[in-house]
Protein backbone atom coordinates (compact mmCIF):
# COMPACT_ATOMS: atom_id res chain seq x y z
CA UNK A 1 0.00 0.00 0.00
CA UNK A 2 3.09 2.48 0.54
CA UNK A 3 3.79 1.94 -2.84
CA UNK A 4 0.86 2.82 -4.33
CA UNK A 5 0.91 5.82 -2.05
CA UNK A 6 4.32 6.67 -3.19
CA UNK A 7 3.71 6.36 -7.08
CA UNK A 8 0.33 8.67 -6.35
CA UNK A 9 2.52 10.99 -4.70
CA UNK A 10 5.12 11.14 -7.04
CA UNK A 11 3.12 11.49 -10.04
CA UNK A 12 1.08 14.54 -8.17
CA UNK A 13 4.12 15.87 -7.82
CA UNK A 14 5.68 15.16 -11.54
CA UNK A 15 2.00 17.04 -12.79
CA UNK A 16 2.50 20.11 -10.55
CA UNK A 17 5.50 21.43 -12.39
CA UNK A 18 3.89 20.99 -15.96
CA UNK A 19 0.76 22.53 -15.14
CA UNK A 20 2.67 25.49 -13.04
CA UNK A 21 4.49 25.65 -16.48
CA UNK A 22 1.87 25.46 -19.22
CA UNK A 23 -0.22 27.84 -16.81
CA UNK A 24 2.90 30.80 -17.11
CA UNK A 25 3.78 29.91 -20.07
CA UNK A 26 0.46 30.46 -21.89
CA UNK A 27 -0.02 33.85 -20.01
CA UNK A 28 3.32 34.96 -20.71
CA UNK A 29 3.16 34.26 -24.80
CA UNK A 30 -0.56 35.49 -25.02
CA UNK A 31 0.76 39.08 -23.07
CA UNK A 32 3.51 39.04 -25.43
CA UNK A 33 1.73 38.45 -28.54
CA UNK A 34 -0.94 41.24 -27.38
CA UNK A 35 1.17 44.27 -26.18
CA UNK A 36 3.18 44.26 -29.29
CA UNK A 37 0.74 43.63 -31.47
CA UNK A 38 -0.66 46.48 -33.57
CA UNK A 39 -4.26 47.95 -32.20
CA UNK A 40 -5.74 50.36 -30.20
CA UNK A 41 -5.88 50.27 -26.28
CA UNK A 42 -9.40 49.46 -26.83
CA UNK A 43 -9.29 46.70 -28.99
CA UNK A 44 -6.26 45.07 -27.17
CA UNK A 45 -7.62 45.38 -23.33
CA UNK A 46 -11.08 43.65 -25.22
CA UNK A 47 -8.01 40.88 -26.72
CA UNK A 48 -6.64 40.69 -23.21
CA UNK A 49 -9.49 39.72 -21.95
CA UNK A 50 -10.76 37.32 -24.01
CA UNK A 51 -7.19 35.67 -24.10
CA UNK A 52 -7.75 35.85 -20.24
CA UNK A 53 -11.08 33.87 -20.14
CA UNK A 54 -9.32 31.55 -22.91
CA UNK A 55 -7.14 31.05 -20.45
CA UNK A 56 -8.93 30.34 -17.39
CA UNK A 57 -11.01 28.19 -19.56
CA UNK A 58 -7.99 25.96 -20.44
CA UNK A 59 -7.00 26.20 -16.77
CA UNK A 60 -10.01 24.57 -15.47
CA UNK A 61 -9.95 22.08 -17.92
CA UNK A 62 -6.39 21.39 -17.09
CA UNK A 63 -7.21 20.95 -13.71
CA UNK A 64 -10.21 18.90 -14.26
CA UNK A 65 -9.09 16.30 -15.98
CA UNK A 66 -5.70 16.10 -13.66
CA UNK A 67 -8.34 15.58 -10.87
CA UNK A 68 -10.72 13.38 -12.99
CA UNK A 69 -6.71 11.54 -13.51
CA UNK A 70 -5.88 11.64 -9.69
CA UNK A 71 -9.41 10.10 -8.56
CA UNK A 72 -8.92 6.85 -11.15
CA UNK A 73 -5.81 6.22 -9.96
CA UNK A 74 -7.04 6.40 -6.72
CA UNK A 75 -9.80 4.01 -7.67
CA UNK A 76 -7.16 1.80 -9.26
CA UNK A 77 -5.03 2.06 -5.77
CA UNK A 78 -7.91 0.61 -3.97
CA UNK A 79 -8.93 -2.05 -6.04
CA UNK A 80 -5.94 -3.54 -6.06
CA UNK A 81 -5.45 -2.55 -2.12
CA UNK A 82 -8.92 -4.33 -1.74
CA UNK A 83 -7.82 -7.56 -3.77
CA UNK A 84 -4.55 -7.78 -2.11
CA UNK A 85 -6.82 -7.38 1.35
CA UNK A 86 -9.28 -10.49 0.27
CA UNK A 87 -6.14 -12.47 -0.71
CA UNK A 88 -4.83 -12.15 2.43
CA UNK A 89 -8.08 -12.87 4.24
CA UNK A 90 -8.62 -16.34 2.04
CA UNK A 91 -4.69 -17.37 2.71
CA UNK A 92 -5.47 -16.88 6.60
CA UNK A 93 -8.80 -19.05 6.79
CA UNK A 94 -6.77 -21.97 4.64
CA UNK A 95 -3.84 -21.58 7.13
CA UNK A 96 -6.48 -21.28 10.22
CA UNK A 97 -8.54 -24.39 8.44
CA UNK A 98 -5.36 -26.33 8.11
CA UNK A 99 -3.90 -25.46 11.45
CA UNK A 100 -7.32 -26.70 13.43
CA UNK A 101 -7.63 -29.95 11.39
CA UNK A 102 -3.96 -30.62 12.70
CA UNK A 103 -5.29 -29.86 16.43
CA UNK A 104 -8.03 -31.75 15.70
CA UNK A 105 -5.94 -35.07 14.43
CA UNK A 106 -3.50 -34.95 17.03
CA UNK A 107 -6.85 -34.75 19.07
CA UNK A 108 -7.94 -37.70 17.88
CA UNK A 109 -4.94 -39.52 18.19
CA UNK A 110 -4.37 -38.61 21.75
CA UNK A 111 -8.07 -40.04 22.70
CA UNK A 112 -7.12 -43.08 20.69
CA UNK A 113 -4.12 -43.66 23.06
CA UNK A 114 -5.93 -43.04 25.86
CA UNK A 115 -8.48 -45.78 24.85
CA UNK A 116 -5.27 -48.01 24.20
CA UNK A 117 -4.41 -47.79 27.52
Amino acid sequence: MKTHKKELEHTTNAVKPVLSGLLVGSVIGAATALLFAPRSGEETRAEIRDKAVELRDQATETVKDTVSQAKSRVSDVKDNVMDKVEGLKQRGKYTMNKQLDRVSHAAETGKEKVQEY
